[in-house]
């Protein structure tokens, strides 16, 4: 793998894989949607909740 720096482009691999770990896309996938749900919850819980109407 670093012997031929030009192997992983070559090869056809995803551009997005961890060096050292193999871990690929799908990962970097999943981070992504844990992050955009934690700034989801972080944003629900700032914005102020609507009195309830009698």
């Amino acid at each position: 793998m670093y012997d031929n720096p030009a192997a992983p482009a070559a090869a056809g691999i995803g551009s997005g894989t961890l060096a050292m770990t193999g871990a690929g896309d799908l990962f970097w996938l999943a981070l992504a949607a844990f992050a955009l749900l934690a700034l989801g919850l972080a944003v629900k819980r700032i914005v102020p909740v609507r009195g309830a109407k009698a």
